[in-house]
């Protein structure tokens, strides 16, 4: 749980995903048509993806890929991101943690 802590502080938008999930590659997609550049953690090619996934789980996130941290904080996954998508909260989110400018 620290090292999913440590991973997300230090950026403003953080997704962790894996290479083989659509689900995570459209809302990677969502976020660079934003003009943001997400940190992405790629569980199934980095060390210790495993634990990070388990850490992720134990936060509630239900499939553990994607998960999105927004300013540090855990936003859920693609259905939390989609719905603050829709509800035209997710920009004004992305501007106030420092991850889109416009």
């Amino acid at each position: 749980m620290e090292m999913v802590s440590k991973m997300v502080s230090e950026k403003p938008l953080v997704i962790f995903s894996e290479t083989s999930c659509c689900i995570s590659h459209a809302i990677k997609s969502l976020f660079n048509d934003f003009g943001v550049n997400p940190i992405v953690f790629e569980l199934d090619e980095i060390p210790r993806g495993r634990d990070i996934e388990q850490a992720l789980s134990r936060l509630g996130c239900n499939p553990s890929v994607p998960a999105v941290f927004i300013g540090g904080e855990f936003m859920g996954g693609s259905n939390e991101i989609m719905s603050l998508h829709l509800k035209r909260s997710l920009k004004p989110m992305l501007q106030r943690a420092g991850a889109m400018w416009v």
